[in-house]
């Protein structure tokens, strides 16, 4: 297995970030949901953002391939700018890979039908080429003798492996995952985890939406805490669990951790 690249070689290249968030923000209605969110992701940079319900995570990563619209700011992805021209957004978010809490897996469809419709539809990749990447991509989440079971016969655990697979398989420069492991049950937990952490050691840009604190401490260059709409703190997992500098990063790390 690769080593995972240390942060201080990540930093020592300049102005390489796959990922720039410049003065961000973004309303719900009257509701100020971000607010002047910058952030710059080296390439094999992963980065855990952690927060309260309602800080803004998932709103801000959603936003990065455009599940979202902001309405003030920029974000470039790759050296395109995500705006309202379509052809960035389609291109953006074949780069982007994204891991949602509930699976999104479409139920009609075998696993590896659902692997298989965005390499040929989207890539236009020849059937048999999008099927080989899917088995390939199926055995690395180690699932591939369930590809032609549907996704109601696989537990929740099986079911996120899955859609991570489906993910892989459209071949993203970044992955974005928002709370992968919440709606599990804590059994299952572990398995997707096993997954995320092979991805991290092989050099997988990440941004990581979760509570699990585990992960953080083992995988993430960065761990960054969001409240009320802001990034209140960034700093790396060390610093952060052991001498978090700001007051409500403490009371959020105090009452998560026992």
């Amino acid at each position: 297995m690769n080593e995972s690249p240390k942060i201080e070689d990540i930093e020592a290249k300049p102005d390489n970030a796959i990922i720039k968030i410049i003065d961000l923000h973004k309303w719900f209605g009257d509701f100020h949901v971000l607010k002047d969110i910058n952030l710059e992701v080296k390439p094999q940079e992963r980065i855990v953002v952690c927060g309260p319900s309602g800080s803004g995570k998932s709103t801000m990563i959603r936003c990065i391939n455009r599940l979202e619209e902001h309405q003030r700011g920029q974000i470039i992805v790759d050296g395109v700018e995500l705006s309202n021209n379509l052809k960035n957004i389609e291109k953006i978010r074949e780069e982007v890979g994204m891991v949602f809490q509930h699976f999104n897996l479409f139920p009609h469809l075998t696993i590896l039908e659902n692997l298989t419709l965005g390499p040929i539809w989207v890539k236009k990749v020849p059937r048999h080429e999008a099927e080989e990447l899917a088995m390939y991509y199926l055995e690395k989440v180690q699932i591939a003798e369930q590809a032609k079971k549907f996704p109601g016969q696989l537990s929740g655990g099986q079911q996120q492996r899955v859609a991570i697979a489906r993910s892989l398989c459209m071949k993203p420069k970044v992955m974005l995952f928002d709370e992968p492991t919440s709606a599990l049950d804590p059994e299952m937990v572990k398995e997707v985890l096993d997954v995320m952490i092979s991805l991290a050691h092989e050099g997988m840009t990440m941004i990581v939406v979760t509570h699990e604190m585990g992960f953080a401490k083992s995988v993430a260059h960065r761990v960054m805490f969001m409240d009320e709409g802001r990034i209140v703190e960034t700093n790396t997992p060390d610093n952060f669990f052991d001498h978090p500098e700001h007051e409500r990063t403490q009371l959020f790390l105090s009452q998560i951790l026992h």
